[in-house]
């Protein structure tokens, strides 16, 4: 922390001088209640006064469990009030995974609401964090009223004088290796993300923004969330995404932008109420997660409602190239160009900047929005970013002689279902738990609805039997739902190269397209 004058950039600071400049203008709607700015600052003011009072110091780390709320934002920017972190939790991990997360976090404080208490109980007691109930103002065995707690807070600690290199936020994605990895995002990269964002998609104060996407993964909180606030613009927070809902909410406070992973899209097309939907005055799609399949792409196009497709990742805040919405069907499948506050390159597989288009090579990114590394993990830091900031996405691509970027594979061999990532080592390790199974390797599979489906390839043990069924039933609680396998396939060894590893090339020429 710097002793001199409070940073202009910090989170805590920009919302604050945003909220001085238009305290009566609209900031967040969340189930039919809207909050101005000032009154959206003033409850900022009193988590910060909370979690002081429990002892949250600078540097100190907020776990946060639950569906979509406003108080997650508050907790956001009253954290970085403290200089503390907030951690974001996936609520469709299991008990287990949510667990060492927070362990390794080393959360001093954790929040959950209602709809997730059953889910953390469990593991509770191995938990040494102070526990706030987020929406039930009457205290339980081993919690406390978070609502009573704010009704009640008092002396709001003054802001700490932060750097742009202070961690405001700790989002964990699996690794390769199956162990979670902290991506720290500091007020420097939320600060520069969200420039990029209005450079790219012109976010301005007249803008609404909806916001169905979970606020543990920067695509729903940091993508057009942080920048509408940032812009002056009224966000409209859902809890969680329903079709219905976000066509009459569209409607209702005549919305202009939104951020949505192409599931999303496809299910709000199919809709019975798609066609009579008022969408007109959807200036912006932003698309992520995945490429937007060309059917949907011009189906949208049909209803004149403009989709940018994007490609980011967590450890660059999220927007790393930006596809123009002109573009979207003459450059179907591109992900776009570099954003103006960072840089893209290729690099061969031996490390030398590829020069040319159309070839193939690993997707590299540099700037403000890249994040300095992961949490406690130096030597994986290391290995991804190179001296002069250049971060390796392990994703490859290409571009055409425009310029424009193509993804064409994964280095990591990572699976994207229904905007959620899914990586193969981690499905695999909790496969190999089941006593049926002598080998086990995990691809992914084009799928209509959720983009790609998870498909588990195994080798049973002598004298073995396993249906889908039962390992779907075996790994739930183990894995979150969206990561269990929709369909397996038993074969009596696993294919291997002459280094004694899976050919997964040749699992996926002979089940990626099985129906």
């Amino acid at each position: 922390m710097d002793e001199g004058r409070i940073d202009p950039n910090g989170a805590a600071e920009w919302f604050r001088r945003r909220a001085a400049r238009a305290p009566e203008r609209p900031a967040v709607s969340f189930k039919g209640r809207t909050y101005s700015y000032g009154e959206f600052q003033q409850r900022i003011e009193r988590m910060a006064a909370v979690f002081a009072a429990g002892g949250v110091k600078a540097g100190d780390r907020i776990a946060w469990l639950g569906l979509n709320h406003p108080d997650l934002l508050a907790a956001l920017f009253g954290a970085a009030r403290l200089g503390a972190i907030l951690v974001p939790l996936n609520f469709r991990l299991a008990a287990r995974e949510l667990q060492q997360i927070i362990e390794d976090a080393g959360a001093h404080t954790l929040v959950v609401d209602a709809t997730q208490r059953s889910l953390i109980e469990p593991v509770k007691a191995a938990l040494p964090c102070r526990r706030y109930l987020l929406d039930d103002a009457t205290p339980h065995a081993g919690w406390e009223a978070l609502p009573l707690a704010l009704a009640t807070a008092k002396d709001t600690p003054p802001p700490v004088n932060g750097t742009p290199d202070d961690v405001v936020l700790l989002i964990y994605t699996s690794g390769t290796t199956g162990r979670p990895k902290g991506v720290m995002l500091t007020n420097g990269n939320l600060w520069t993300n969200n420039l990029s964002w209005t450079f790219s998609s012109d976010f301005t104060s007249r803008d609404t923004t909806i916001n169905a996407a979970p606020l543990f993964h920067v695509g729903g909180l940091c993508v057009v969330l942080l920048p509408t606030l940032m812009a002056g613009g009224h966000l409209v927070l859902h809890e969680s995404f329903d079709a219905l809902t976000f066509m009459q909410d569209v409607e209702r406070y005549r919305v202009t932008t939104t951020f949505l992973v192409p599931a999303m899209m496809l299910f709000i097309s199919q809709h019975e109420r798609f066609a009579q939907a008022d969408l007109s005055t959807l200036r912006l799609i932003v698309a992520g997660g995945a490429p937007v399949p060309e059917p949907l792409l011009r189906l949208y196009g049909q209803r004149n409602i403009p989709v940018s497709q994007c490609y980011g990742m967590t450890e660059a805040t999220t927007g790393v190239t930006f596809l123009e919405t002109d573009r979207a069907l003459t450059k179907l499948g591109s992900c776009g160009r570099a954003g103006m506050l960072n840089e893209v390159r290729l690099i061969d597989f031996d490390g030398h900047p590829v020069t040319q288009p159309n070839v193939p090579g690993e997707l590299c990114m540099r700037g403000g929005m890249v994040t300095p590394g992961y949490w406690n993990l130096p030597e994986v830091t290391a290995q991804s970013k190179s001296a002069d900031g250049w971060f390796r996405s392990g994703d490859v691509a290409y571009f055409d002689d425009e310029g424009f970027y193509y993804i064409c594979d994964r280095v990591k061999d990572m699976i994207i279902s229904g905007g959620e990532n899914v990586y193969p080592a981690e499905v695999e390790s909790a496969i190999y738990e089941h006593a049926s199974i002598a080998e086990a390797a995990v691809i992914g599979a084009a799928d209509e609805k959720w983009g790609e489906r998870v498909v588990a390839v195994v080798a049973l043990k002598p004298g073995s039997s396993l249906e889908i069924e039962g390992l779907r039933t075996f790994l739930d609680g183990r894995l979150a739902r969206y990561k269990l396998p929709r369909e397996m396939h038993v074969v009596e060894q696993l294919p291997r190269n002459p280094n004694g590893k899976v050919a997964k090339i040749d699992l996926r020429k002979r089940f990626a397209n099985h129906p």
